[in-house]
């Protein structure tokens, strides 16, 4: 569960120097090869893969109003993934003509070490907070909370001690991270299992950052799945399970609760030290870094999201949107300008035993994830390497 900025602070030079390796080979494929060797080799993990995708991503055209209509019946908005006016047959048939767009486009995996394969399942550390964020942002887009409640009105009573006061924070601010909240986690090193009550009173043991500064904390998170129980009567995991993977066919994801266990297959992930931490007990992330997914399904996924397919076109622009966060971050995910001037959005997701990191470009059309099965990477400029050598124009 990583503050995701921390690779923007590599210079640019770092990543040219690990793509010199392969610069006289034309084409993404061979450079992109040979920087996910250096993730186990320079970067000290086990073994590393990657699964990128060129085509033309998921689209919808969103008819009517970007927003759901007041009054509009639950059920519906949530089997349509909150488009106002589209019956659930229409929506599934707009979908799976973007499926099979989508799948009509150009995959390469390429994998480094052993213990890996491409069907594995594996734990997405913070990018659980993309799929909170969409769940949110859908419900924002039926008229059913809005960005600038407070916190108190959906958890009434909660916040509150040592300085911190849920009457001053709105989920604006817990969305991106400027609520001064202290990180739960920090506390617990990411591996004392949680409820989310007890998550958020360890934070509040802790005076506040300064509010409206970006500051990265997964009790923001934590909340935001208290409140998405609060709104719509059912766990944050319900939530997205209904409005995002099943829709999308994310077969091979779930949020594991207290499951300790990965789904098959699976390979083994390690910790810094060595040992063997593939049972986990999740709830030390809770709705900050729960999920469990696998390489095809993020890269379907964010290319389903930053194409259209989840949030209208307004919704879809507020989560893109860094102001708040001083450009930082937006809702869920956050953007990095690469050395050729391509942004891409995505997030990364850390916890103990898995590396996650996925990117995509605007519209989706391209998207890569590639992760190791440790809990970090020993060579950090070894990620914007990857980045630039995946979505950069290179010639021979």
């Amino acid at each position: 569960m990583p503050t995701p900025r921390t690779l923007l602070a590599i210079p640019v030079s770092l990543a040219f120097l690990c793509l010199s390796t392969a610069a006289s080979q034309a084409g993404p494929a061979p450079a992109t090869n040979t920087l996910v060797r250096l993730l186990v080799t320079r970067g000290r993990a086990p073994a590393a893969a990657l699964l990128a995708h060129a085509g033309t991503g998921f689209r919808r055209t969103w008819s009517g109003t970007d927003h759901a209509r007041p009054g509009t019946d639950h059920a519906r908005t949530e089997t349509d993934l909150s488009q106002a006016g589209t019956d659930h047959s229409q929506a599934e048939t707009h979908l799976a003509r973007a499926e099979s767009s989508y799948a009509s486009g150009r995959t390469e995996y390429t994998q480094a070490g052993t213990g890996i394969s491409r069907a594995d399942h594996f734990r997405a550390g913070s990018i659980t907070k993309t799929f909170i964020a969409t769940v949110v942002l859908q419900l924002a887009a039926e008229h059913r909370l809005s960005l600038s409640d407070t916190v108190e009105q959906h958890l009434p009573g909660l916040v509150r001690g040592a300085g911190n006061d849920g009457r001053a924070l709105t989920l604006r601010s817990l969305l991106t991270h400027t609520s001064g909240l202290y990180d739960f986690a920090a506390a617990t090193g990411g591996t004392i299992p949680v409820s989310p009550t007890e998550a958020v009173l360890i934070a509040l043991t802790h005076p506040p950052a300064d509010r409206g500064r970006f500051s990265y904390s997964n009790t923001n998170y934590v909340l935001l799945g208290l409140v998405v129980r609060q709104v719509t009567g059912h766990s944050y995991a319900t939530e997205a399970e209904r409005r995002i993977i099943a829709p999308l066919r994310l077969t091979g994801t779930s949020f594991p609760g207290s499951r300790t266990t990965l789904p098959s297959p699976h390979g083994r992930a390690y910790a810094t030290d060595g040992s063997d931490v593939t049972d986990l007990d999740p709830r030390v992330a809770g709705a900050a870094g729960e999920l469990v997914t696998t390489l095809a399904d993020l890269n379907r996924f964010y290319s389903a999201l930053l194409g259209g397919a989840l949030l209208p076109p307004h919704w879809l622009r507020e989560m893109l949107n860094t102001r708040t966060a001083h450009g930082s971050y937006g809702m869920g995910v956050f953007p990095v300008k690469l050395p050729c001037g391509i942004t891409v959005w995505g997030h990364n997701g850390r916890i103990s035993g898995s590396y996650v990191r996925t990117a995509a470009t605007v519209g989706g059309r391209r998207v890569l994830t590639f992760r190791v099965n440790t809990s970090g990477i020993a060579d950090p400029g070894l990620e914007p390497a990857l980045l630039a050598a995946e979505f950069c124009p290179r010639t021979s």
